[in-house]
């Protein structure tokens, strides 16, 4: 028989890579899917009509949603990627952000024990939980979490993941991921700010943008990479957490100078702090700073590393950072360039 997958936040980036990976390896896949004003199937396109693919309305404020998807699905897998996962908007939507990211676990989790006892499940855990721990992280570093989604995150890790496995004998793992990318990025995190935003000065639909802080750090991958490790930790023997990363940090300049050069933009940097701005090679400016889009609490740098997962799961990322900030670059461009 097919193995039967429950993938929550299914039409999210993660999500619509994981779900097209699992379909291609013969398996029936269920996504619950939370209803919005706007289509949320975007991201899945034709995989909605692939004869694996099912979805279920409903979310994780919902317990009643939750058991009716899981009987209706009987996974042998969950895996939960629904979340509130914008850090930013974390610090303004912090009660929001706890109700999904921890209490949205367990309710998942409690039911999902009453339903299908032996179902294996997938926590996506995040770099936020170390915070101002200094890098490189890995899965025995200190949690010290700066933000109200860090802060959820952690405790849904310590309490339905660590807890139900070791209390109840569950098969839970959680992925540590660090900042994972891809054409299929909400357009309000920073890398598709910054694609989109280049992409459009390009083709001359807009003059500038602006960001906050250029000089934070972050591992960044490819999530077509990173949903892998996602299904290997679900097929080891006996459950595990593991980082999930490159090893390898940039700051928000740097991806902004990648993305430019698969652009064919050359930037010049002049000024510093506040008033620092980047221009073309024509003088214009393009890029300049605001104080608005930092943080309340900044996680300055995050590095993982990623040594157990190599080892016991044979996983490693292919697609490097410049190849990353190219790909994302050129899909805004070419989408950009139909609409206009």
């Amino acid at each position: 028989m097919k193995k039967r997958a429950l993938i929550t936040g299914i039409t999210g980036q993660d999500g619509s890579y994981l779900a097209d990976y699992l379909l291609g390896l013969g398996y029936e896949v269920w996504g619950l899917v939370r209803r919005t004003s706007l289509d949320p199937m975007l991201r899945l396109g034709e995989l909605t009509k692939h004869t694996g693919m099912h979805i279920n309305y409903g979310n994780l404020r919902d317990s009643g949603t939750l058991r009716f998807a899981l009987e209706e699905s009987k996974p042998d897998e969950i895996y939960n990627l629904a979340a509130q996962s914008d850090v930013g908007i974390s610090f303004k939507c912090p009660d929001e952000t706890m109700e999904i990211n921890y209490h949205g676990l367990g309710r998942l989790v409690h039911e999902a024990v009453r339903v299908r006892p032996d179902v294996r499940i997938y926590q996506a855990s995040t770099s936020e939980m170390f915070g101002k721990t200094k890098p490189p992280q890995n899965e025995l570093s200190s949690f010290q979490p700066v933000s109200p989604y860090g802060e959820a995150k952690l405790l849904a890790h310590e309490h339905f993941v660590k807890g139900y496995r070791e209390k109840h004998g569950l098969f839970i793992c959680s992925g540590i991921l660090f900042n994972h990318e891809s054409p299929h990025r909400g357009e309000h995190f920073v890398t598709r700010k910054i694609t989109i935003s280049l992409s459009k000065i390009k083709l001359g639909m807009q003059d500038s943008f602006s960001l906050g802080n250029l000089e934070a750090k972050r591992d960044w991958g490819f999530a077509g990479d990173y949903i892998k490790a996602m299904h290997l930790m679900l097929g080891r023997k006996t459950p595990a957490d593991y980082v999930i990363s490159t090893g390898i940090s940039h700051t928000v300049r740097e991806f902004v100078e990648a993305a430019a050069r698969a652009l064919g933009i050359n930037l010049s940097w002049s000024g510093s702090g506040l008033d620092e701005v980047a221009r073309d090679d024509k003088g214009k400016v393009i890029l300049t700073i605001n104080k608005e889009y930092y943080r309340p609490n900044e996680v300055h740098h995050l590095m993982g590393d990623s040594t157990k997962a190599r080892t016991e799961l044979g996983w490693s990322p292919e697609v490097t950072f410049d190849g990353l900030a190219e790909m994302m670059a050129k899909a805004d461009y070419e989408r950009l360039s139909k609409l206009r």
